[in-house]
């Protein structure tokens, strides 16, 4: 569950609800994980008052400040036997610093393949996701060569860049700065309060937004010759917009979405990516 960031925590909280329901109701274990932040308290006493509201039974909160904390053995069986996991927001950098190849992520993988549960991450938390992932960059008013800069995330998706508060924050020029140099990859521009869900063979889009998949690999750009800064010239790039409520299958005819779903769905990648 690949959230935009922003998710509503006062109101109907539809997306954390989802979760919830994903996560096999309000009985299960859940961890929340707030290694992304610089404040992992203030993050915390969010999350809790806004589960405690939805009625679930049994939260534990996770903070993590250094890699050793998350090689704690008790820690990661703990992780391991969660039926819903919650990366929360802050910095993408910073969670995969603690995280990546460590007892608890590799715990949130066993928790995932042998528990069934549901791996959500927000803002940071999806950033971090990915196997490339959106590191840092800005590009307001176009996309610019080397505006942006991808790093090596958690890998629970593969040949997929995610960015979040997309439209919120007029992201799209950063995301397309990130495929055109990287064409490879697909990328999935996620809005606030806007859940990208891959379950099975397929996907669904929940909240109040959309997602925005942007898809390079057939265009034509000159962005290997202009100068680090300059705007590249793009033709033939494709986008697709996802609102709240579609759903598409790999059993289906998803047309120019198929790879988008494939890449999203074959674990297979996952691992020959790691």
């Amino acid at each position: 569950m690949i959230i935009g960031g922003g998710e509503d925590r006062t109101d109907d909280k539809e997306v954390l609800q989802k979760f919830i329901a994903l996560a096999g109701g309000v009985t299960q274990p859940i961890i929340v994980i707030t290694a992304a932040s610089k404040v992992p308290e203030d993050v915390w006493a969010m999350y809790e008052t806004a589960f405690a509201a939805l009625g679930v039974e049994n939260v534990t909160h996770v903070s993590i400040s250094s890699r050793a904390e998350a090689d704690d053995d008790m820690l990661a069986h703990k992780v391991a036997q969660a039926r819903g996991v919650f990366m929360t927001g802050g910095d993408q950098k910073r969670l995969v610093t603690f995280l990546g190849g460590t007892q608890l992520e590799r715990a949130m993988r066993r928790a995932y393949s042998d528990n069934g549960a549901c791996i959500a991450g927000t803002s940071a938390g999806a950033s971090g996701m990915c196997t490339h992932m959106l590191a840092e960059g800005r590009a307001d008013l176009a996309p610019e060569k080397g505006a942006v800069r991808l790093g090596a995330g958690l890998g629970f998706v593969s040949r997929v860049i995610i960015d979040q508060h997309f439209s919120q924050r007029h992201r799209l020029n950063r995301l397309l700065s990130a495929i055109a140099q990287s064409p490879f990859l697909l990328g999935a521009g996620i809005d606030e309060d806007t859940a990208l869900i891959v379950q099975g063979g397929g996907i669904e889009v929940a909240g109040h937004g959309s997602v925005t998949v942007v898809d390079c690999r057939q265009s034509e750009t000159n962005i290997a010759d202009v100068a680090a800064g300059a705007v590249p010239q793009m033709l033939d790039v494709r986008l697709h917009l996802l609102p709240s409520g579609s759903r598409f299958s790999s059993a289906d005819d998803a047309g120019p979405l198929a790879d988008f779903i494939h890449y999203l769905t074959d674990r297979t990648l996952e691992h020959e990516h790691r």
